[in-house]
């Protein structure tokens, strides 16, 4: 078993991922840019090391440093959690030549399916619908402009490297594809390191159906059924649930083996998502395999009691699956809705600057993956989610009250979030009846600005946050490019200055 583990990462991911591992009895070493000096995850890892000034491209894509850190800290393993560096197989081929073991997919296959283009290429081989679009890698704007034309507008530009809505960009007229794939090159570098795009037939409303497959280095695979993902704001995904309303027993069976088909074809290890697009009809289209662990996670560890961070490490240390696809079963139902630091005012623009205070949400079926802290500053420089609140629940309708009483009582304060926006949503009727697709938030919340809070109801958190100096003292001292030893993160350090009156 792996005893030590390199988290490559920041924010909520990395600390889900050092949990896991305090569980399972395994070290962790956090790596960290200038800007997140502070942040939570360098706080709660056993070793920190600071690799770079605040860009991503200077330290978080950086491979030769974080393999280096890796080295110095002696971890056996490296955990790229999801973005960064946990699509590109040059990082996974490094790691593998240092004798590093990179948890996640082997470097050959992460090649074949983190490259999107090549992806598309191998599904259509073994008999998988597919969406109509490029084949290979654009070498000019010219060549894109010739292949829209075949395609037939609208069409979408997106990154080869990687997901998550970064490099993506919708057109519907050619006027408008220059600058839509100049501007798609540059956000996929930014996010990847890669700047490769190439352009698929738009398809307009469908609902965003992905499965969950895992897959040892024994041959063994199986799904752990769907989430659906058709909430999405610019391509991104911001609510997710299992099981989908919109698949039956035979639907969800059909697709279920046409993921693992998908996983075979690429010789497939560790975790990974199978991402489809469902028509009206019920027709579904291979989008993409999203060669990692997903945000979205949480949402089948809910449904199914499979915990899927420790799943990649056992994989990644050489065990095998210890269950078979009749063993899996789904129960209740989980939503997941993705916290921002946002301004929904403001055309959703990133919402930097210090967090007041956090009131987490709690209760029977609550479940809060964070990494923010009262009196934490949220940086400029990476993508802006804090947190996820999941909530489980015996049926939808039950989990959607359950999400609605869980953003009530969820409170940041300080910067601009999305709490507002998304309890609109899940109590939107069309939500509520589960009537669901890429479109919904284009149709119904175009015009949304958050509504005015309720006064009564911040005032007791304002005096809570006033009452505490907020002045966190969990810093890494003397942070250097090298492992360092360090206390286990404790709450009081939180708290500022205080004292033991009465007395």
């Amino acid at each position: 078993m792996i005893n030590k583990i390199l988290i490559a990462n920041r924010g909520e991911i990395a600390v889900r991922i050092i949990k896991a591992c305090r569980e399972m009895g395994i070290a962790t070493v956090a790596v960290y840019s200038e800007a997140d000096r502070d942040s939570l995850h360098v706080q709660l890892a056993d070793e920190a090391v600071l690799i770079g000034p605040p860009p991503a491209t200077d330290s978080y894509l950086n491979m030769g440093r974080i393999v280096q850190a890796a080295q110095a800290a002696h971890s056996q393993a490296i955990h790229p959690g999801y973005g960064f560096l946990a699509e590109n197989a040059d990082f996974a081929r490094l790691c593998e030549k240092e004798g590093i073991i990179f948890i996640g997919p082997n470097s050959n296959a992460l090649e074949l399916v983190g490259d999107k283009v090549r992806a598309r290429q191998t599904m259509e081989k073994a008999g998988i619908s597919i969406i109509p679009g490029m084949k290979s890698i654009p070498k000019s704007v010219a060549e894109c402009e010739a292949a829209a034309r075949t395609i037939g507008y609208p069409v979408i530009v997106k990154a080869s490297a990687g997901g998550g809505g970064k490099g993506m960009r919708i057109v519907g007229e050619e006027n408008d594809l220059k600058p839509a794939v100049e501007a798609g090159m540059r956000e996929a570098k930014s996010a990847f390191g890669d700047e490769s795009v190439y352009l698929e037939k738009y398809l307009e409303e469908p609902r965003h159906v992905e499965f969950q497959v895992l897959a040892d280095n024994f041959g063994h695979m199986v799904h752990l059924f769907e989430r659906e993902c058709s909430i999405q704001r610019r391509h991104q995904k911001i609510v997710e649930e299992t099981p989908s309303p919109a698949l039956d027993d035979g639907l969800r069976a059909k697709m279920g083996e046409a993921a693992k088909k998908a996983m075979q074809a690429a010789d497939y290890n560790n975790a990974g998502t199978v991402e489809f697009l469902l028509d009206r009809n019920s027709n579904f289209y291979f989008l993409e395999v999203n060669a990692r662990l997903q945000v979205e996670h949480p949402v089948t560890e809910l449904v199914t009691g499979v915990d899927l961070v420790r799943q990649q490490i056992r994989i990644a240390s050489g065990e095998k699956l210890s269950m078979a696809q009749n063993d899996l079963r789904q129960r209740g139902h989980a939503i997941e809705c993705r916290i921002y630091a946002e301004d929904p005012a403001n055309n959703f623009l990133p919402s930097a600057g210090k967090i007041l205070f956090v009131k987490e949400p709690k209760g029977p079926g609550v479940r809060h993956d964070g990494g923010i802290y009262s009196g934490w500053d949220v940086p400029i420089y990476y993508d802006p989610i804090l947190a996820k609140l999941i909530v489980w629940a015996e049926n939808r309708d039950l989990a959607c009250r359950r999400m609605t009483s869980a953003l009530d009582d969820y409170a940041i304060i300080g910067i601009h979030t999305t709490i507002g926006f998304l309890k609109d949503i899940i109590n939107h009727p069309e939500f509520r009846a589960g009537r669901t697709n890429t479109g919904f938030i284009k149709r119904y919340f175009e015009s949304w600005g958050e509504k005015g809070k309720d006064p009564g109801m911040l005032r007791p958190v304002l005096a809570a946050a006033a009452f505490d100096e907020l002045n966190p003292a969990a810093h890494v001292q003397g942070a250097e490019s090298r492992p360092s030893r360090k206390e286990r993160f404790s709450p009081w350090q939180s708290l500022g200055k205080w004292r033991i009156g009465g007395i």
